[in-house]
C-alpha cells in the first residue's frame, strides 16, 4: 500500500496490508487479551492514558511531521491538532472516576440495588483520516479507559499515524494484545465487519455508514456512526462586528481546507449587512496563503485525496451553470499535489449541489436571506443533522432559532468546535450514537443491575 504525499503526489512509505490470516490472528489476540486488560484497576488504566498523551506531546513535532505529509494538513494545524486532542485526556483524568465506578442506587430496605459498568469487549474502530487525533480518540482512547480491547483500523490515508497511535500506546502500558493496528483498505475493513465482535465505531461517509449498520445489524451489538454533515451558519443583522463574524465565518469554511464534518459548509446572511459580509469575507479568504504544508503560514494545503478536487470542480461547475457567481479561487493550483484555491461563490440557492450535497472540501456558498424564518427553513433544508451556527448580538433570538434545527450541537457565536465535555452525536444523515462527555465514557460499556439481599 502506498502512502502518497498529497503536496506532491509522490510515494513516501509502502506499507504491507494486512492478510485475512493476520487479522484473525490480530483477533483472536484481542480476545484473550481484553479479558487481561479489563482487570487491570481502572485508575491504573488512567494512568496509562496520561502516560500516552505525555509521550505524545514528547514526540510532537515528528507526530506533526508525520500527519502532515500523509494528509497534506499545514504543520501548524498538525501541531494543533494533537495539542488540542490532549483535551480527552484531560477530561478521562477529571471525570473517568466519577463515571464508571459502581453506582449505588439503593441501600435502604431489604433488598440493595447497584450499578456497575462492564466492558463491551472486543470492539473495531474504523477510523478518519481528516483529523486522525480528534476522531480517534473519541473512540479508542474511551474504549481502552472502560476495559475493551481495540481493533483500530486508521483510514489508508492516515496509516502512519495509526501505526504511531499502536506504538506510543504499547509504550505507555497497554498491553500489546489489548490494541491492535489494522492496516489496509475496505478489503481489511470488510474483514473487521465480518468478524465477531462486540462494537463497531465508525468515523467517516454517510454511504458507508449504512454499510456497516445494515452489515452488523443481525449481530445485536453497538454501533456508533459518526458521519458528515451539511453545516449552515447563518448571520443576523443585529451581529456585533460583521467583519469579525466574515473572518470568522471564513476560517469555520476552511480550516484544515474544510476536510471536517463540521465544517461550516454554507452560509445564510441576512439582507441588510449582505453585501458588507461578503466583501469582508472574500477579503479575508484572499489573504489565506496556499502552498507547502510543511511552510510556516500556509493556511490551505493539498486535499488529502485526489479525487474530492472532482467533486469540488463538478459542484462548482453546477452552481455556475444555475447562475451562482465564483467570487473568488476555485481553480487548480500548481503543477503538482492536490492543490485548488479556496472558492467562494454567491447568488446560489439549494438547486445548486453545493448548498445540498456535503463537500468536505475549499468550497462555500453565501446565500443572501430577508429573516430569522427564511433563513431557518434553509437551514433544516438538508438530509444531515451534525451542527449549526448563528451569529448574532442577540442570544435569545438566536438560541430561538437554533433549538428548533435538527442537529446535534448548535452554535451561538462560534463554529466548528469540539468539546470532550460535551456530547458529540448527530441526528439524521449525520450518524447515531454518542462519543464524548460522560455519555461517551460510558458509551463503551454495558451496565449491570445488582439486587443484593443479606
Amino acid at each position: 500500500m502506498n502512502i502518497i504525499n498529497p503536496a506532491t503526489g509522490s510515494t513516501i512509505e509502502k506499507l504491507t496490508e494486512d492478510t485475512p490470516v493476520e487479522v484473525n490472528n490480530k483477533i483472536a489476540a484481542l480476545i484473550e487479551g481484553q479479558k487481561i486488560w479489563a482487570k487491570v484497576p481502572l485508575e491504573e488504566r488512567v494512568a496509562i492514558i496520561i502516560k500516552y498523551g505525555d509521550l505524545v506531546m514528547e514526540n510532537l513535532d515528528e507526530l506533526a511531521k508525520i500527519l502532515s505529509l500523509e494528509t497534506g494538513k499545514p504543520i501548524q494545524q498538525a501541531i494543533n491538532e494533537i495539542k488540542g486532542a490532549q483535551n480527552r485526556i484531560d477530561h478521562i483524568q477529571k471525570d473517568a472516576l466519577k463515571w464508571l465506578q459502581k453506582e449505588i442506587i439503593t441501600e435502604e430496605g431489604a433488598t440493595r440495588e447497584e450499578i456497575t459498568f462492564e466492558p463491551l469487549g472486543v470492539i473495531a474502530n474504523i477510523s478518519a483520516w481528516n483529523f486522525p487525533y480528534n476522531v480517534g480518540y473519541n473512540v479508542f482512547l474511551y474504549a481502552l479507559l472502560a476495559g475493551n480491547a481495540v481493533a483500530y483500523k486508521p483510514s489508508e490515508f492516515a496509516s502512519l499515524t495509526g501505526l504511531k497511535f499502536r506504538d506510543l500506546l504499547w509504550e505507555a502500558g497497554i498491553p500489546k494484545n489489548a490494541f491492535g493496528c489494522f492496516i489496509g483498505g475496505a478489503e481489511v475493513g470488510e474483514m473487521l465487519l465480518e468478524a465477531d465482535l462486540d462494537g463497531y465505531f465508525f468515523t467517516g461517509s454517510y454511504k458507508t455508514g449504512k454499510y456497516i449498520a445494515q452489515k452488523v445489524a443481525s449481530k445485536l451489538v453497538p454501533v456508533q456512526l459518526e458521519l458528515g454533515g451539511k453545516d449552515p451558519l447563518y448571520v443576523m443583522e443585529d451581529v456585533a462586528d460583521v467583519k469579525q463574524a466574515a473572518i470568522n465565518a471564513a476560517e469555520g469554511a476552511f480550516y484544515n481546507n474544510g476536510q471536517s464534518c463540521c465544517a461550516v459548509e454554507r452560509v445564510y446572511v441576512h439582507e441588510k449587512i449582505y453585501d458588507e459580509f461578503v466583501a469582508a469575507f472574500v477579503d479575508e479568504v484572499s489573504t489565506y496563503k496556499i502552498g507547502d504544508p510543511m511552510e510556516e503560514g500556509t493556511f490551505i494545503g493539498p486535499l488529502t485525496r485526489a479525487d474530492q478536487m472532482d467533486v469540488i470542480l463538478s459542484q462548482i461547475a453546477d452552481a455556475k451553470n444555475k447562475g451562482a457567481k465564483v467570487l473568488y479561487g476555485g481553480e487548480r493550483w500548481g503543477d503538482k499535489g492536490y492543490y485548488l484555491t479556496p472558492a467562494v461563490l454567491s447568488n446560489v440557492d439549494h438547486s445548486m449541489d453545493l448548498m445540498k450535497e456535503e463537500s468536505f472540501g475549499p468550497i462555500i456558498g453565501i446565500q443572501k436571506v430577508k429573516n430569522d424564518q427564511e433563513a431557518f427553513e434553509l437551514m433544516k433544508d438538508t438530509a444531515y443533522g451534525l451542527t449549526a451556527a448563528v451569529f448574532s448580538g442577540n442570544e435569545l433570538r438566536a438560541k430561538e432559532l437554533v433549538e428548533g434545527l435538527p442537529t446535534g450541537t448548535v452554535y451561538v457565536n462560534c463554529c466548528d468546535r469540539v468539546s470532550p465535555n460535551l456530547p458529540w452525536t448527530g441526528r439524521k444523515n449525520s450518524g447515531m450514537g454518542v462519543t464524548l462527555s460522560y455519555m461517551g465514557i460510558r458509551a463503551f460499556t454495558q451496565p449491570k443491575a445488582y439486587q443484593l439481599r443479606g
